[in-house]
């Protein structure tokens, strides 16, 4: 590949650059898409992104990489020019380019798969990676240390590149001298030739050293720069060594190149030594030979020594010795001594032999090693150089095998917050740290692999997939041997070659994207012998974490220390190694050292209370598994150390009172006395009472109780809340749900939390469990799955089991109390008399312990949040600010978030990225951070900890405040929209990795998220609050499309941008963007039913604008100068149809916007089509009008041409609508549609909310009738006047369609409106045939015809009209034989009209039962169609008659009859009252219905009746039904999923 690429990119081909694209992991399509468009060498060079995005239709990643590569390309070509001399490194730019195509193919290729497309962050990652690493091989190679001297047991390593000091000559004799030999030729040599060369150079060097009596080491696989071009002198590069006894036995040379005194060179000449040489490129073993020389006085005294040394002659093939000569070191060489100067040498023997005598005794007398004091050097590192270790570091342990001794002495790790562990002992699960560690903590087993992220997952949900944040997790870096998967242990040279990519991508995910710089240490902890995986190991965290100084060293063996010390060393230096290093000290010292300054005690126990009033045991591990809840213990916090008490309480109390949220220690040091208390608000009273009576014992008390609280965001809701739980944990089991859970598993743990350590699961405490700021639906949601569990357990109904505590934002809390005051209770920013008392004590106490601006929020909150005293304090607190300041503009950033966006935040390292801080040192860097906020920030700003991972971010300690300081520092200079603006272009902001995901879901939100009164917002809104701002305060949409256009290009042409545009250009009436822009978003989702409605609707609007505008023209109608507004109409009605499919397919959602839009389109088309000259002015004209929307073929002149194209459609505009209006019905019919105001909840999309469906579908029903039948009922609506007898069966439908007859609910919604509805059902009726059984009815016709005579029935029983019971059963029997052709409003009207009665004979009866059987059979299947797989508490079933006890007709009697009697509640309380039995014991409700016998067996009702077959009724409510085989009375109601059973009471 390099090769191909060899010429300058200018001149390459089309293919050349193919394969360049393909060589930086570009997909194959854009690779072929370029080749198609002639992109040759040249053409590259003048690429933009814009072209590749536009032209080649890119995504944005891999335009932006294609340049960034291409100019790096450019780049290390002039670079490559410039130093054609290579001496400055072996590896030129253009190497250094394949690594970087090597190390991107090795990021996306495992062991397994073909090349995958690196995600951009990875290549972001991997890029800063390479430049770090370029850089390092063309400036300066790291230096590095030799091995010690003649020391034995060393385990030392050398890592290539690096370079040791240059040869040198003696100084001072016991200091060795170094010679470097590369020996890379001669060690490819066969046996002879490789002993003869390596002899020769020792024997010669060792001669040279021992004759000037001076130390010394030769080093052989080191350049030396004259024979080596290309590298650098010194430079380590190690030779491949087959067999290690080659180099062994050639010092056998001694006995023959020596004439005399060889056994003294034997003595001074020690054994070679294999130094291994670490590669992190290649994976071959190579090693750096070394041999000392020590020529010690005893041995050398007064002698000279001389030398034959060996040479292999290829002439002769074989070894021969040159002749003898005396050698001597001479600087850095070695020389023979020369004839002339021979006497000179031999006279100069004893001074030598003087000073090495000297030497060797000073030596000897060099200063003993002076004792350290490691537990302080401990303490300092591990708490950054605080008096604690943080609270909320997370601590990243790099550890190996484990000794059984040390495995006793790991309390301090147990209550570190470990955030992973990379365990390189492949038992460590069976018999190392990780067993232990799970004796008292929960953690995860992963391998490498596991950190493999796929490129559409985000980090957040990366995150949550593996558990990162709630559980230790343990990664095993070199195989596990107690897994049966295939993770086997593997030998060095095989872990680099396989896991060693994993290895790298999980460090540097965890460092790049998990964890910003500052959160985190990395603790090596070596407890047994260093192998080259673990150094590789501290190579990627250094460099990934750019530096050393959050990595600490820990090693009780100073042995093991040394092989890592040598490596670590070339990377940092020897003085940084050594300062985060701790060598020698015992883990049982290291154990007690770090227990002294952990915030917590060791290993304290915590406590539950138990049902007969004691406490047990809560072990960690069992707790950590109920990971979505954080349980409160009975001595919560009492683990606490009191020297960090001490430390800390004033900081704690303050952060409370300056507006963070309340923590369990405020609640805890109020209580034990430390500070002052905290004050009770009044609504922490009342929710104590409702608490206090949901704990009477009560026969018909639910098993699941809901108290709600209502807050104004930051009125100090949560903290009475929390205070609630806290004062209950002695008596209940308490806990917060943790949000991101599912209901599912907050349930399941809830229930292991309540029957935890308890011997009966009938006898436990409850389980008070804290729910914030979650939406109705998820309550429900919760509530569900923990009555189905209490079921499943068969606890006894009357059981209190759960309470749950929610706790939610609302602009109107007190509405919502007067809703429901028997379950919510409302903080508000207002004080009552009493409250305001208690503020004012207390305000005096704190202000004087702390100056007012540490306790900001509880002064503004002592005040009520005085508007004029918000406005003050704001005013007061901005004078004096630059408003040209980066902070400035970082305190509007934050204000504009927190303005608009509930609970928004920006991180800590986004704020740092913005005011371009780069800090150094971990151990100021909070410091740092806030002395480069000015005075205003630092008032205003609170830092918040995530109380998950902990890290860091800032808002406005309350959002009254942000809204003030918005309105304050923009004043009339700025608007909302060109700071919303600025925001979004803020690229530092907009591209920073940490966090990224929540800070995009902010910007997202504040575009996006439209308000709502059920998520606790101020109103409804159309638009994004800061949208509506921009178009409405700011009086300029223009800037709204503006901004929204911008977020679209930003969102990466996210859809849900096009479709808020689409919505905003048809809000303003700009028909053609708003077309342009809702295609878009269809292009990209064509199968999302909300955006195929949205686009629905840019036509509907059309449309109306359109009609308006031929209104106001005031000119006649005709076909021409209404064909365009026409089409719109039917372009409206496709786009509807198309979302009605499109939703009918979504299993997961209901989405009908788009039949109620089609219905009202069809309306406002007929309205248009019936007022048109040619229909409207004749005497004739509807019927004309008639004739021509129903008749085939007949077309009036005056329409033919102009509206050539639509007559198709308009003549099947009656049949589409009837469908329509026939659809809406039955989904009317089967789910309740009584929602109360606190679950309007719709998703975001939906376009127009119909607030009251069954008024909607009545009044529209009765409009289609009219159009169809204008001409004839008009006679009819005038009382008393006959019916026409001339009238088509059509004609007829239509006008009872338009008298409200046309579908069931529409008929039965007469019960609700009772005006005229007799006269009006008596006229119905009268529009059927006489003898209806002998008349041919559609089965529509007959279902309408039986409900209207059930209606007219409920409404008027003595009315003369209403046909007997038998006569409708009769007319039933024209229903179709086979079932599944009926239709679900016959199936239901058959389960109510043959249900037997009590005079039946047995016979009678078990005919009818059939019936009603095999109907409900179909009902059931017809029901789980229409419910895709939505939860049931979403779509709950409607029932409309319930089993009285009159007798044939009289014996139905419709639900609204007697919901009268429970008007007063809200609708889930009123749901709650008919679930717990209580509504039903009205003696109202007794007299007017039947009770009916059957029985329960495992948890099915039956029916007592049936002989043949067991009929199993469904319960309404499921918790209510006995878990014992029970003899039950129950009340029988009709739905159209079959009958239910209601109010289920065990006979006594």
């Amino acid at each position: 590949m390099a090769d191909d690429l060899d010429q300058s990119p200018k001149s390459w081909t089309e293919s050349q650059v193919s394969t360049w694209l393909r060589s930086i992991a570009i997909k194959e399509q854009y690779v072929e898409k370029l080749h198609e468009e002639e992109v040759d060498g040249q053409i590259l060079l003048t690429l933009n992104e814009d072209f590749l995005r536009t032209k080649i239709c890119m995504k944005s990643g891999p335009a932006h990489f294609i340049i960034q590569k291409r100019n790096e390309l450019i780049t290390a070509r002039q670079k490559s020019q410039e130093k054609k001399k290579p001496t400055s490194g072996k590896k030129t730019e253009l190497d250094q380019k394949d690594i970087t195509q090597k190390a991107v193919q090795c990021l996306s290729t495992t062991n397994e798969g073909p090349p995958t497309q690196t995600p951009e962050r990875d290549l972001n990652v991997l890029e800063e990676r390479q430049t770090a690493q370029d850089q390092c091989v063309l400036t300066s190679k790291e230096d590095c240390r030799p091995r010690p001297f003649d020391q034995e047991g060393i385990d030392f390593i050398y890592v290539k590149q690096r370079v040791l000091q240059p040869e040198s000559g003696a100084f001072n004799l016991t200091s060795p001298c170094h010679e470097f030999k590369s020996f890379s030729v001669a060690a490819g040599l066969e046996r002879t030739r490789l002993q003869a060369k390596f002899a020769k150079e020792i024997l010669k060097f060792a001669i040279g050293c021992m004759n000037i009596r001076s130390n010394g080491t030769i080093h052989f696989g080191v350049m030396d720069s004259k024979e080596d071009a290309g590298y650098v002198h010194g430079e380590i590069n190690g030779i491949p060594v087959q067999e290690k006894d080659i180099y062994v036995d050639a010092l056998d040379y001694i006995e023959r190149s020596i004439s005399s005194d060889k056994e003294h060179v034997r003595q001074c000449v020690r054994p070679p030594r294999f130094i291994e040489v670490m590669d992190r490129e290649s994976t071959e073993k190579r090693y750096v030979v070394e041999v000392d020389i020590v020529p010690s006085i005893s041995i050398v005294k007064s002698k000279v020594y001389a030398v034959r040394l060996p040479n292999f002659k290829e002439s002769t093939n074989k070894v021969e010795f040159e002749k003898e000569a005396i050698l001597r070191r001479v600087g850095s060489k070695t020389e023979p001594v020369s004839d002339r100067d021979l006497s000179d040498f031999y006279q100069r023997v004893k001074d030598r032999d003087a000073q090495r005598e000297e030497a060797e005794k000073n030596q000897f007398l060099s200063a003993p090693d002076f004792c350290k004091d490691l537990g302080r050097k401990l303490t300092m590192l591990m708490t950054s150089g605080k008096k604690f270790i943080e609270k909320e570091k997370w601590f990243i342990l790099v550890t190996n095998k484990f000794k059984p001794d040390d495995l006793c002495n790991i309390d301090w790790l147990l209550n570190m917050n470990i955030f992973c562990v990379f365990d390189f002992d492949p038992d460590s699960k069976i018999s190392g740290l990780c067993s232990r560690y799970l004796e008292h903590h929960a953690a995860n087993m992963h391998s490498l692999q596991s950190y493999r992220i796929s490129g559409d997952m985000s980090i957040k949900e990366f995150t949550s997939h593996l558990h990162l944040f709630e559980q230790t997790s343990w990664v095993f870096c070199n195989g596990r041997t107690d897994f049966k998967g295939n993770e086997t242990p593997c030998d060095e040279m095989t872990w680099i070659k396989t896991k060693m990519t994993f290895l790298r991508e999980s460090v540097s995910l965890i460092c790049k994207q998990i964890l910003p710089k500052g959160t985190f240490q990395v603790l090596f902890l070596l407890t047994s012998p260093v192998e080259k995986p673990l150094l590789h190991t501290f190579n990627e965290f250094f460099t990934d974490m750019e530096g050393h100084e959050d990595i600490i060293c820990i090693c009780e063996s100073e042995k093991n220390f040394q092989r890592w010390q040598s490596f670590a060393e070339g990377s940092c230096g020897t003085e940084t190694v050594n300062n985060s290093s701790v060598v020698g000290m015992k883990m049982s010292h290291i154990n007690a050292t770090l227990q002294q300054i952990q915030p917590i005690n060791a290993c304290a126990s915590k406590h539950l209370p138990v049902f007969v009033k004691g406490t047990c045991l809560l072990e960690t591990q069992v707790e950590k598994k109920m990971c979505s809840l954080e349980i409160l213990t009975v001595d919560h916090c009492d683990e606490t150390s009191e020297d960090f008490i001490n430390e800390e309480k004033a900081n704690i109390e303050r952060q409370f009172y300056r507006g963070g949220r309340v923590n369990w220690l405020n609640f805890w040091l109020a209580e034990h006395k430390y500070v002052g208390e905290v004050i009770e608000r009044d609504a922490y009273h009342e929710v104590s009472k409702l608490l206090h009576d949901a704990l009477k014992w009560n026969a018909d008390e639910t098993p699941v109780n809901s108290i709600n609280i209502y807050h104004h965001p930051g009125s100090g809701g949560s903290t009475v809340a929390r205070q609630v739980l806290w004062n209950n944990r002695k008596d209940l089991r308490c806990a917060v749900v943790k949000p991101s859970y599912s209901a599912a598993d907050v349930a399941q743990h809830a229930v292991e939390l309540r029957e935890y350590e308890e011997k009966d699961p009938q006898r436990c405490l409850p389980v008070l469990l804290l729910i914030e700021d979650s939406d109705k639906e998820y309550l429900d949601e919760l509530r569900n799955e923990l009555e189905v569990a209490i079921n499943t357990k068969r606890i006894q109904y009357g059981t209190l089991c759960f309470i749950l505590l929610s706790c939610r934002r609302s602009y109107d809390p007190e509405r919502k109390c007067k809703e429901s005051p028997l379950q919510n209770v409302s903080v508000t920013h207002k004080l009552s008399a009493q409250e305001k008392r208690k503020f004012a004590g207390k305000r005096q106490v704190l202000e004087e312990r702390y100056e007012p601006q540490f306790i900001l929020t509880f002064v503004l909150m002592s005040e009520g949040f005085n508007v004029d005293y918000v406005q003050q304090f704001v005013k007061h607190l901005l004078q004096g600010i630059n408003r040209q300041s980066v902070v400035t503009r970082l305190i509007l950033y934050v204000a504009l978030l927190n303005t608009y966006v509930q609970n928004s935040f920006i991180s800590q390292s986004h704020c740092e990225a913005l005011l371009a801080l780069t800090i150094h040192l971990e151990r100021f860097h909070q410091h740092e951070f806030e002395k480069s906020l000015s005075p205003q920030a630092k008032l205003v700003f609170l830092h918040l900890r995530d109380d998950k991972t902990h890290i860091e971010s800032i808002r406005i300690i309350h959002p009254l405040v942000a809204k003030e300081i918005l309105q304050q520092l923009l004043g009339n200079q700025k608007t909302q929209s060109s700071l919303a603006m600025d925001l979004l272009c803020e690229s530092v902001l907009f591209e920073h990795r940490f966090g990224r995901d929540e800070y995009l879901s902010f910007l997202r939100a504040l575009f996006i998220r439209r308000s709502r009164i059920s998520k606790g917002d101020e109103y409804d809104s159309f638009f994004s609050p800061l949208i509506e701002h921009v178009c409405e305060n700011e009086k300029s949409p223009d800037k709204a499309i503006e901004l929204l256009k911008e977020a679209f290009q930003r969102f990466h042409k996210d859809p849900f941008f096009a479709q808020q545009l689409a919505r905003l250009h048809y809000t303003y009436e700009k028909f053609e963007e708003a077309k342009h822009w809702a295609e878009s978003a269809a292009k990209q989702l064509p199968h999302n039913s909300y955006i195929l409605d949205t686009k629905g609707q840019v036509y509907r609007k059309w449309f109306q604008a359109k009609c308006k505008a031929i209104d106001n023209d005031n000119v006649p109608k005709t076909a021409q100068n209404t064909a365009d507004a026409v089409e719109t109409a039917l372009k409206a009605l496709e786009c509807f149809q198309e979302c009605e499919k499109a939703a009918d397919a979504d299993m997961e959602n209901v989405n009908s916007s788009g039949v109620f839009s089609e219905v009202e389109v069809g309306c406002s088309l007929l309205k248009l089509i019936s007022s048109l000259d040619v229909f409207a002015n004749r005497a004739s004209g509807h019927a004309e009008c008639m004739k021509y929307l129903l008749t085939p073929d007949y077309i009036p002149i005056e329409v033919e041409d102009a509206w050539e194209p639509f007559h198709d459609r308009l003549k099947k505009l009656h049949k589409t609508m009837q469908d329509a209006l026939e659809w809406i019905s039955e989904d009317l019919s089967y789910f309740q549609t009584d929602v109360g105001a606190d679950e309007e909840e719709t998703p975001e999309s939906l376009e127009e909310k119909i607030s009251h469906p069954l008024k909607w579908l009545a009044k529209k029903s009765s409009e289609y009738g009219k159009y169809f039948s204008e001409a004839y009922s008009a006679a009819l609506l005038q009382q008393g006047k006959s019916i026409p007898a001339n009238l088509t069966p059509f004609q007829k439908r239509m006008i009872i369609y338009h008298l409200g007859g046309g579908n069931i609910t529409s008929i039965l919604s007469k019960l609700a409106d009772q005006r005229n509805a007799v006269p009006l059902l008596q006229s119905i009726l009268s529009l059927y045939p006489s003898n209806p059984k002998k008349a041919k009815f559609g089965q529509r016709d007959i279902v309408n015809y039986i409900v209207a005579h059930i209606t007219l029935n409920c409404l008027s029983p003595e009315t003369q009209q209403v046909a007997p019971l038998k006569d409708l059963q009769a007319l039933c029997r024209q229903f179709p034989s086979d079932k599944r052709k009926c239709l679900p409003s016959a199936l239901f009207l058959l389960t109510l009209l043959f249900w037997p009665e009590d005079h039946d004979t047995d016979l009678e009866r078990e005919t009818k039962y059939e019936i009603v059987q095999s109907a409900v059979e179909h009902l059931e299947k017809d029901y789980w169609t229409k419910m895709k797989d939505i939860p049931q508490r979403r779509r709950r079933l409607y029932t409309h008659f319930f089993l009285g006890s009159g007798n044939g007709l009289d014996k139905f009697v419709h639900k609204r009859k007697f919901e009268r009697l429970t008007k007063v509640f809200s609708v889930s309380e009123k749901r709650m009252k008919w679930f717990s039995g209580e509504a039903w014991k009205k003696p109202e409700i007794a007299k007017m219905l039947k009770r009916v016998s059957g029985w329960t067996e495992d948890g099915v009702v039956y029916l007592e009746g049936p002989q043949k077959k067991k009929f199993n009724i469904l319960p309404l409510h499921v918790p209510s039904v006995p878990h014992s085989n029970e003899n039950i009375t129950f009340y029988l109601g009709f739905t159209f999923r079959g009958p239910v059973a209601c109010n289920i009471v065990v006979k006594k």
